[in-house]
């Protein structure tokens, strides 16, 4: 990501969402506006606008986050041992938000994954917007699932 878009885009961010991207913090629990959302569409990097999870991986893990069993693109992994826990932190590719953790206690029938992501750290794109907004490549995960 461009120095200077990346800058103008932080400009914007409300204090949780740079706070959570750019200083590794965590929402509390059940506060953010993803965490109980079902609608279909991508989850993308606030930031940068990098896409990164699918509603249709999406599940109520009971965490107090949205929890994804995969990402729809690959996310850097950190080693990230901070408040005395052995955790994986994931980040955005591009931008390098602090999204959250990914954790080995998901549902073992989609690969066992947890993806324990800060609503903070992403910006909610429907299905019914994909293309005009930028993310038509995306279009066919869901025409795929309605056929």
């Amino acid at each position: 990501m461009n120095p200077a878009a990346k800058a103008r885009r932080l400009a914007q961010l409300d204090q949780t969402a740079y706070q959570v991207t750019q200083k590794a913090a965590t929402e509390r629990a059940f506060t953010g506006k993803y965490d109980a959302f079902f609608e279909p569409g991508i989850y993308v990097d606030v930031v940068s606008g990098e896409p990164l999870f699918s509603s249709l991986d999406k599940y109520d893990s009971g965490c107090g986050w949205p929890a994804f069993t995969k990402p729809i693109t690959k996310l850097r992994e950190k080693r990230d041992q901070s408040w005395g826990m052995e955790r994986v932190e994931v980040t955005s590719p591009d931008a390098q938000s602090h999204l959250g953790h990914v954790f080995t206690d998901g549902p073992s029938d989609q690969g066992g994954l947890r993806y324990c992501i800060n609503s903070a750290s992403l910006r909610f794109i429907p299905v019914a917007e994909l293309a005009v907004a930028g993310y038509s490549d995306y279009l066919p995960l869901f025409q795929a699932k309605s056929n």
